[in-house]
């Protein structure tokens, strides 16, 4: 039978069936019940009581499911929440209060009941209803299969988590022995945002970014870091395990704060799962855990959850954050600041317009169309997907290059080359749609990622999108430099041999072993900027050999080797001026 739009088992309604009579008083039905199972308040209001006792009378129904995206809802499978409080039981054996801040259908709540006959408090806070009374109907329905005589007291409360008075939950169990388990939304602020939904926490800026953070993105969180957060927050002087299925961006951005929040936490480990087999969703996710009221610790271990296999330690090391504790113990010698500036490539926001293809002498744009272009604003654009290659002079995309640095003015285009003015101005609409204000009170046709650097006709690049740290030795085709677009990092150098030296030190195994001990694979984007300008050049090149070197480099003289050792010590900021 279906009642408050869930499930009522056969088991259950039996029981309803013999106690009909006191549903006509809810306060005697709720006491019943609580004789039963432990659970407090089982109706709220005697309208409740009412409408289940009719629906028995009925035999009618019907459910409904919400929509997953309004309450990031990826519930817990039976299975998976039986091996996670096993897993747990192997750590704490003696639990005593169970706290799930969003506890759905209860499946971790159940579990745990299940788990550990040392309960003598359970709490449980959801937001969707249907979802409460799953979870009540599935714990009144344990306990009537199960002979108990000791009973945890349990409440079941309907409420937003982001509003419910934790402090005061926290202060009347700190003496338990506690587990806060659960499976926060893996969604964030933003996401739920753009739906209009309410199931989100008062805006603040509880990460203390600045404004201009917030503007570029920094200001959207996940609302289970938020969650995490508010847990670590109020039960930080309890006793006991705190683990939460979250994402792995999550579990690093809480190791990354814990120098700044200083949570009293402990023994922390990641065990990653499969998101796919156990959700059906594609997000690099975990079974977070860490022990409470311990004094603060920096690092996490991560473990396959499947096999138990430890793969890394990440967290604070040598006064850096790092993804491996121990590859990063062997190569922190190359950690430091980049003697060349990385950069991204070209922005334009404009593909359908401003990417082309050439076709039987003429160019092609996305739209299907077939132009005739002046060739001097035209180059090969290489893309993230593009460099698998150890070099490359070929591209399958060419771009239209307007400016030589942001902001230069774009009329010129109009006098010097009249069949690019007309091609662009034709597409004015698509410029003009463009929404970054990147490009607000900027010339018509403009592009961003562009300066002198842009046109360096030798660049040593990499995909900033991919989990590979494998870096392409560009060069260019008919004396034109190659442009790379924004997925793209790359410094550029004006000699060959130079451009060679520095592709062989980045692709060299101790720069290598390096950057995968500081690059977090699953994070969005594991390769940024910041985490290249730590690629210490004069450092790398210290540890090089020259004659490995020549082994790999074709016609490289020792004159080479000794203008590049003065370059990488040279102050970063003439490097910028020549590149």
């Amino acid at each position: 039978m279906i009642c408050f739009e869930t499930h009522i088992s056969n088991v259950t309604l039996e029981f309803f069936k013999k106690n009909q009579k006191a549903l006509l008083d809810f306060t005697e039905s709720n006491s019943i019940i609580k004789e039963v199972c432990g659970i407090n308040n089982f109706f709220t209001t005697q309208e409740q009581a009412t409408e289940l006792l009719e629906k028995i009378k009925e035999r009618t129904s019907f459910v409904s499911e919400p929509d997953r995206r309004e309450y990031g809802d990826f519930q817990t499978n039976q299975v998976l929440a039986q091996k996670v409080t096993e897993y747990i039981f192997s750590k704490a054996k003696d639990i005593e209060f169970v706290l799930e801040p969003t506890c759905g259908k209860g499946n971790f709540l159940l579990t745990s009941i299940k788990q550990w006959k040392t309960l003598k408090k359970i709490v449980g806070v959801e937001i969707y209803q249907p979802y409460i009374w799953e979870t009540k109907f599935k714990i009144l329905e344990y306990f009537l299969l199960t002979k108990c005589n000791l009973k945890p007291e349990i409440d079941i409360i309907h409420a937003n988590t982001f509003e419910f008075s934790y402090k005061n939950l926290a202060k009347s169990t700190q003496d338990l022995k506690t587990l806060i388990i659960g499976n926060p939304p893996w969604v964030t602020n933003s996401e739920l945002g753009s739906i209009d939904s309410d199931n989100l926490p008062k805006k603040s800026n509880f990460k203390k970014h600045s404004g201009f953070e917030a503007i570029t993105g920094k200001g959207n969180f996940d609302l289970g870091e938020y969650i995490s957060l508010l847990m670590l927050k109020f039960f930080n002087k309890h006793n006991g395990i705190f683990a939460f299925l979250i994402k792995n961006s999550v579990v690093k951005n809480l190791i990354q704060e814990q120098r700044r929040n200083m949570f009293r936490i402990g023994q922390s480990e990641r065990l990653n799962i499969d998101s796919k087999k156990e959700f059906n969703v594609s997000v690099n996710a975990c079974l977070f855990i860490t022990e409470l009221n311990k004094e603060p610790e920096f690092v996490c271990t991560e473990y396959d959850f499947y096999t138990q296999e430890q793969l890394t330690t990440f967290g604070w090391y040598k006064n850096k954050f790092v993804y491996s504790i121990q590859d990063y113990n062997k190569s922190s010698i190359i950690d430091g600041k980049s003697k060349f500036v990385w950069r991204s490539g070209i922005k334009h926001d404009s593909s359908k317009v401003m990417e082309l293809e050439q076709v039987n002498g003429h160019y092609r744009n996305a739209l299907g169309e077939e132009i005739t272009l002046e060739n001097d604003l035209i180059y090969g654009l290489l893309k993230s997907s593009d460099l698998k290659k150890d070099r490359t002079n070929s591209f399958r995309k060419l771009t239209i290059i307007t400016q030589k640095k942001i902001g230069e003015e774009t009329l010129y285009i109009k006098k010097k080359f009249p069949l690019t003015y007309k091609y662009l101005s034709s597409h004015k609409k698509f410029f003009d749609k463009r929404k970054s204000s990147i490009y607000k009170n900027k010339p018509d046709y403009s592009i961003f990622g562009v300066g002198d650097y842009s046109f360096a006709p030798y660049k040593v690049a990499i995909s900033g999108l991919y989990k590979s740290t494998h870096f392409t030795l560009v060069v260019p085709t008919d004396a034109k430099p190659i442009m790379l677009d924004d997925t793209c990092y790359f410094i550029g150098f004006q000699e060959m041999k130079m451009a060679e030296i520095a592709h062989y030190l980045v692709n060299s195994d101790i720069v290598q072993k390096f950057l995968k001990s500081i690059i977090f694979s699953d994070s969005k984007r594991p390769i940024n900027k910041d985490v290249l300008m730590r690629i210490d050049f004069e450092k790398a090149f210290k540890y090089a050999d020259f004659e490995k070197a020549k082994k790999k480099i074709k016609d490289l003289e020792i004159k080479h080797w000794k203008t590049f050792e003065e370059m990488v010590k040279e102050n970063i900021i003439k490097q910028m001026t020549l590149f």
